[in-house]
């Protein structure tokens, strides 16, 4: 049994969804006009076709799975169900996830009291720029009137529970059933499954979690750019979710945003606490990596490979399909 330790840190030590939204996440530039399409599809949605890679007559299909997505829609397509049915095994998303032995983790509870408050009792006010402090204080108003605990919080708790709020109060969902519906079906149809993520090992837990509560982070730009997301963004946001519900992909690409997933990613990551964790060291491109050798293996094993990949992973020139192309697979778009 796992016990998930960035998950204990909000971004949970689970980076799968930073890491994904960091590999090709469009230009941080400011929302382009949103179209006047702001009503959420809701009902039952296919979502994009699939990508194929193939190799001679041995194939993978991609489906690119996206966030956020309309709460309320229910995600159903016949050509992923007919593919599934064909196929011999399914690939997991790309991420990490660190963890430790259950019981080891049941001795650190007590020490992940306050993980997320401020390092000496500071609070939001005292570590962030005025001049964010003064536009966070509208949006905490707006979505966040009722907790008052948020204050004392370091900028990238704060961010992710102010990102949440704003979202549901839009009609959006973070994601993953999509994800979640996909490998249910795989599992009721006994498909091999195999998991892609990187582990983490945590030789010292305790250690690491003490570390930091101790350690300053970079992270008032990840609050920052996650109020521009809500400033600017909230609009467009239901554009793209539309477009992924009506599987279209050159919508998704052309809205750019303030790209608030990479400064939070990058505020974890380049933390003291994990600069002086082994494990944690060179994380994106060990996720990058293991993909695309789980994808390789599974290309060569079988005659149809199923994955679900974050969108982000399989757009522009340093995606995981541009790395499959590169290596000699045939990559066809969907229609």
């Amino acid at each position: 049994m796992r016990l998930r330790l960035l998950a204990a840190l909000c971004l949970t030590l689970n980076l799968s969804a930073a890491l994904a939204q960091t590999e090709a996440a469009p230009p941080a530039e400011p929302a382009a006009e949103a179209a006047p399409e702001t009503i959420l599809l809701v009902g039952q949605r296919p979502g994009p076709g699939l990508w194929k890679v193939s190799k001679g007559d041995h194939v993978l299909w991609v489906f690119g799975t996206y966030s956020p997505l309309p709460q309320k829609m229910e995600w159903r397509s016949q050509q992923v169900e007919t593919i599934l049915a064909q196929t011999q095994e399914y690939l997991g998303p790309p991420g990490a996830s660190a963890h430790v032995g259950f019981f080891r983790g049941l001795t650190l509870l007590p020490s992940l009291i306050g993980l997320k408050k401020n390092p000496d009792g500071a609070a939001l006010k005292d570590v962030l720029p005025p001049e964010v402090y003064a536009r966070w204080q509208p949006l905490k108003a707006k979505y966040l009137a009722d907790n008052d605990d948020v204050e004392q919080e370091r900028p990238i708790f704060a961010a992710e529970a102010l990102y949440s709020a704003g979202l549901k109060q839009a009609g959006l969902s973070q994601g993953g059933e999509v994800e979640k519906k996909i490998a249910g079906i795989a599992k009721q149809r006994k498909i091999k499954q195999t998991a892609t993520v990187v582990d983490l090992e945590i030789d010292n837990a305790s250690k690491m979690v003490k570390d930091f509560k101790k350690s300053q982070l970079a992270d008032a730009a990840c609050l920052d750019k996650t109020l521009a997301r809500l400033e600017t963004d909230i609009d467009a946001m239901r554009v793209r979710a539309n477009a992924w519900a009506k599987g279209d992909i050159e919508v998704i690409q052309k809205l750019k945003y303030p790209d608030q997933e990479r400064e939070c990613a990058d505020a974890m990551t380049s933390g003291e606490f994990a600069r002086n964790t082994p494990a944690f060291q060179n994380v994106k491109q060990r996720v990058r990596d293991a993909w695309l050798a789980a994808a390789e293996k599974s290309l060569a094993a079988n005659t149809s490979t199923f994955a679900t990949v974050r969108m982000s992973y399989l757009l522009g020139p340093d995606s995981l399909l541009a790395a499959l192309k590169t290596k000699g697979y045939q990559v066809d778009s969907p229609e």
